[in-house]
């Protein structure tokens, strides 16, 4: 893949806007307390699926790092966990009876940090899912790991317990940037780390880059990307920095002057994807690498890949049941969220066994523009008579007052619009947020768009 194409400096420029990164059409700004748990459960009774993805939210993490805007619980007394557990435990009976007709065929663990949890901690937690929900006999299951608090045999005992799939966050190796953030951690330790987990079977391995972070330059991210180039792991996730300390206070703790202006920010962003396109991996889309066997890569050039509310994914076909404080569910024709603050989860659990706090039921019109955003932003392309025939519309006749949004999209060469197609040029691909948005019927009543993260 030829990474030069990506850059028009000028076209990048012009688009370098806000906007959603699309997990989910409607996004979460759309979610509201009209839509009750008794609205969830009939969305659950109405779902016309029966294979599953759990996600589970382990919020805890044992310090700060100062550029994270995750929902988490910063502590470093493992036993808050205990208590965690009981009452997710409530929650996870709860949910189970009303997917009894259900099939596991995905489970990811996230945060917070879920190496947070001890070794028995663990063994609790899988066996109660086990117990409580049926999973397949070749399930995914992913974890994301913090690398600064564990032990090398985390991989035999993750292993163990079924796991496959890893996730860890490097960010950056280079000591000013990490001291900067509060993440100082050992580059050796991850690599013999990832090493160690493919001895044992990982099938599967994922690390995490951010760039636009304090003191980064050129010579040090250089130096980050060819250490995880010398990782060979199979995906890699390249984030981009939203400094907002408004919204997060420990941002605060990073001055502006040490974060790189636009202009390197931009540098840093494209000297890593062509180092990682020349490393061979494949661009899946705004910030995900996979080498070409992997199962993403295979499924994009398919035109199968998929996107939810954990990012590009190939199990299209589930819904998504989150469990913990804050977590989001994709079931049917609903998206639903858990309240977002830990003690509220906890009162919420003791009172109703379940942390139900808002949501969304899907109208028509939310399902067909989700399904032309996420045809675009995973395959690159849309077959309109695709569309046509799943939702009996002409196309253009149902999106006339959206197509016209398009035209200077085309008149940069930025997308075609056929007949019977939309199709994305490959320079386009760091812009196709912004092409997303043509489709986007909440940002025309919303003026202010500030309430997403820039594109660049």
């Amino acid at each position: 893949m030829q990474a030069t194409q990506f850059f028009d400096p000028a076209l990048l420029k012009k688009y370098n806007t806000s906007g959603p990164r699309y997990t989910s059409y409607p996004t979460a700004l759309e979610f509201n307390e009209q839509f009750s748990y008794a609205n969830l459960v009939s969305a659950i009774k109405e779902s016309p699926n029966n294979e599953l993805s759990l996600y589970v939210h382990i919020p805890f993490c044992h310090s700060l790092c100062y550029y994270c805007g995750c929902n988490k619980v910063v502590t470093r007394h493992r036993d808050k966990a205990d208590t965690y557990l009981e009452f997710l435990a409530q929650e996870i009976t709860e949910k189970a009876v009303l997917f009894k007709n259900y099939t596991i065929k995905q489970l990811h663990w996230g945060g917070g940090t879920p190496s947070f949890l001890r070794h028995e901690q663990m063994v609790k937690l899988v066996a109660l899912l086990k117990e409580n929900f049926t999973f397949a006999e070749q399930v995914e299951m992913s974890i994301e790991i913090d690398p600064r608090e564990i032990e090398m045999n985390l991989a035999e005992h993750l292993y163990s317990l079924g796991f496959n799939r890893l996730s860890i966050g490097v960010q950056d190796i280079d000591k000013k940037v990490q001291q900067a953030i509060n993440r100082v951690q050992s580059t050796e330790f991850i690599a013999s780390f990832i090493a160690h987990a493919k001895q044992v079977g990982f099938k599967s391995i994922n690390i995490d880059l951010i760039y636009g972070l304090p003191h980064q330059n050129i010579a040090t991210f250089t130096r980050t990307l060819s250490k995880a180039n010398e990782m060979a792991v199979d995906r890699i996730s390249l984030f981009s920095y939203a400094h907002m300390p408004t919204r997060f206070a420990a941002q605060r703790k990073l001055k502006d002057e040490w974060l790189p202006s636009i202009e390197e920010k931009f540098a840093l962003m494209k000297l890593a994807i062509e180092m990682l396109c020349d490393f061979g991996y494949e661009f899946i889309g705004m910030d995900h690498f996979a080498k070409p066997e992997d199962e993403l890569a295979i499924a994009q050039n398919a035109g199968d890949l998929h996107r939810n509310f954990q990012g590009y994914t190939t199990k299209g076909g589930c819904d998504l049941l989150g469990l913990g404080v804050s977590s989001i569910s994709a079931i049917g024709n609903s998206f639903s969220q858990n309240t977002k603050e830990l003690q509220g989860y906890y009162k919420a659990i003791a009172t109703k066994a379940h942390a139900h706090e808002k949501g969304v039921n899907l109208s028509r019109d939310d399902i067909i523009r989700g399904e032309v955003i996420r045809e675009l932003m995973c395959n690159l392309y849309l077959d309109k008579n695709k569309i046509n025939e799943k939702f009996a519309i002409s196309f253009d006749d149902y999106f006339a007052d959206d197509l016209p949004l398009l035209q200077t999209f085309i008149q940069d060469g930025l997308i075609s619009n056929t007949r019977d197609h939309l199709r994305v040029d490959q320079k386009a691909r760091l812009l196709i947020r912004n092409i997303c948005m043509s489709f986007d019927a909440y940002l025309k009543q919303h003026i202010n768009t500030q309430r997403f993260s820039r594109v660049i």
